[in-house]
């Protein structure tokens, strides 16, 4: 009896010293929650189930890491939490900090580590930010009190030492904590004049805070003058003469315009560069006006005035028309120049780039299966299992949503555009109010698109059982609008419930995958 009371005491003491050990250690390193809202899930991935959301602001423990995924602790609960989403600090950090440099001019600073999130602001070259954390291409920086991401590929790095010893660090905090607002809004009038509402509705608030009283209601590309900022926070004046607070994520901040009031450059002078040929410039600024000419990759057009998501340009004879501003770049009036892409290796896809476009997303669930299935979850899911299949051929791939996120068909594009696809696969399932019609579908709708589709749907019929509806053209916006070579895939009819199962799968989204890779790298050996 003695012996058990013995082993039981020791028992005791060792997990007494162990816990007060993962402790301290776990006080050496904390997170703050950066965005709005974060999702907290049980394990380190997108794949594991959400088990709480945590606010804006939120402090957390860092117990552990997995890649870019953290193990918080908070208000005694433990669960995961992505890092690109966070402000991570650790106190043990040298004295040193790093500054990024833009390097080139309107460098889009978003809400988001994604080409899909809302551009906050935009940085000119040479100006710096503070970089708090890195994302694989995207750094997480501070600019001006505002914290947001940045690429990459278009900044610089530079280290600086801080000023202030580690000893004087919490005083050093307190000052500015107390100085924030002051400080801050010193700094943003210099640089920004108006916001401009990017989402439907968004909630004005008595004070820089969610919790804080809603005292009016804005809407979608509505512009306000603003007042001043509070990190994050942006205090606009309503139409009515009242003042509240708007969280800057759901908007554009709009610079004051210091080129036009010294007289050194004006906007006129402005251009925009077309990304790809056959792109359309039509009479009024919408996909559903008349084109009025079709230009190239490289040509330039003045640009005369925006309007929302277009750009009002000079076409031939003093005439004007509009072009989206998802197809173009917008410069000085120096020339762009396309990137020059390596050559590909036979056999392999290195040297090419590939957009994968997992359809739907956020509050756009796609179609519903018989059976309770989400469209736009296994888009998601048969996406990524796609792009890793491609990257082991060597590709470079980009996604344009790596989450649950709502990603505009313009947006869709414009990723494709942007990063010069050599192809764009856009990836659905199909329904019909006929539960008995089954099989899948290669689309396509320009000429130079029917190759690419011929080959991948040759590639599905080799790997998966359902039935081939063919290789066929048709006007879906991500392929009228998208001169590149695009097609979109309807991988099986969720409508149905057998063949729902089916497509719910594992095997089936290996299968096809593996399908649709065959049929990508079979084309670019026959054509390239």
């Amino acid at each position: 009896m003695k012996n058990i009371k013995f082993y039981i005491i020791i028992t005791l003491l060792f997990f007494s010293v162990v816990s007060q050990d993962l402790f301290v250690s776990a006080q050496s390193n904390h997170a703050t929650v950066a965005g709005e809202s974060l999702n907290v899930r049980s394990g380190p991935g997108l794949s594991y189930n959400v088990v709480d959301h945590l606010k804006h602001g939120k402090q957390l423990e860092v117990l552990s890491s997995s890649d870019d995924w953290l193990q918080v602790n908070y208000d005694g609960r433990t669960g995961w939490v992505a890092s690109w989403l966070t402000s991570y600090t650790e106190e043990s950090a040298p004295t040193k900090h790093t500054e990024i440099i833009s390097q080139t001019d309107a460098l889009n600073f978003r809400s988001n580590p994604s080409i899909d999130a809302p551009i906050l602001t935009r940085m000119s070259a040479g100006e710096r930010a503070t970089l708090l954390s890195r994302n694989g291409e995207w750094l997480y920086v501070q600019l001006n009190g505002t914290k947001g991401w940045v690429y990459a590929q278009h900044t610089s790095e530079v280290t600086a030492e801080n000023k202030e010893s580690k000893s004087d660090e919490q005083t050093t905090n307190k000052k500015e904590e107390n100085a924030t607002v002051q400080t801050t809004t010193q700094k943003q009038s210099e640089k920004f004049e108006s916001f401009t509402v990017a989402v439907d509705t968004l909630n004005v608030r008595m004070h820089a805070d969610q919790s804080s009283k809603k005292i009016e209601t804005v809407h979608k590309n509505e512009k306000y003058a603003i007042q001043q900022m509070n990190g994050n926070w942006v205090q606009i004046k309503l139409n009515n003469k009242k003042e509240g607070w708007v969280y800057s994520f759901h908007g554009t901040l709009n610079r004051v315009n210091t080129k036009n009031q010294t007289g050194s450059k004006s906007t006129a002078a402005k251009q925009v560069t077309i990304l790809s040929d056959g792109t359309n410039i039509r009479e009024t600024a919408s996909t559903s006006s008349e084109i009025v000419i079709r230009a190239n990759a490289g040509e330039q057009f003045p640009i005369i005035a925006e309007h929302e998501d277009w750009y009002e340009v000079s076409v031939a004879n003093d005439k004007t028309a509009f072009v989206a501003n998802w197809v173009v770049s917008v410069n000085d009036g120096t020339t762009i120049k396309k990137k020059k892409k390596t050559g590909r290796v036979p056999g392999t896809l290195k040297g090419l780039t590939i957009v994968i476009d997992p359809g739907h997303g956020g509050d756009d669930k796609g179609t519903t299966g018989a059976r309770g299935t989400y469209e736009k979850s296994i888009t998601l899911k048969t996406g990524e299992l796609l792009a890793s299949k491609l990257k082991a051929a060597g590709a470079t791939v980009r996604l344009t949503r790596e989450a649950d996120d709502y990603v505009t068909l313009q947006n869709r594009v414009q990723t494709s555009l942007q990063n010069e696809a050599d192809a764009f696969i856009s990836i659905h399932y199909d329904a019909n109010l006929n539960a008995g019609i089954t099989g899948f579908t290669t689309y396509y709708q320009h000429p130079n698109q029917a190759s690419l589709a011929r080959a991948i749907n040759k590639g599905l019929d080799s790997t998966i059982s359902l039935r081939n509806r063919g290789a066929q053209q048709a006007d879906y916006y991500v392929l009228r609008e998208n001169n590149e070579n695009a097609v979109l895939l309807e991988l099986g009819f969720l409508s149905n419930p057998s063949e729902e199962m089916t497509i719910n799968s594992n095997h089936f989204r290996e299968q096809a995958t593996y399908g649709i890779y065959t049929g990508i790298l079979n084309y670019f050996d026959a054509n390239h």
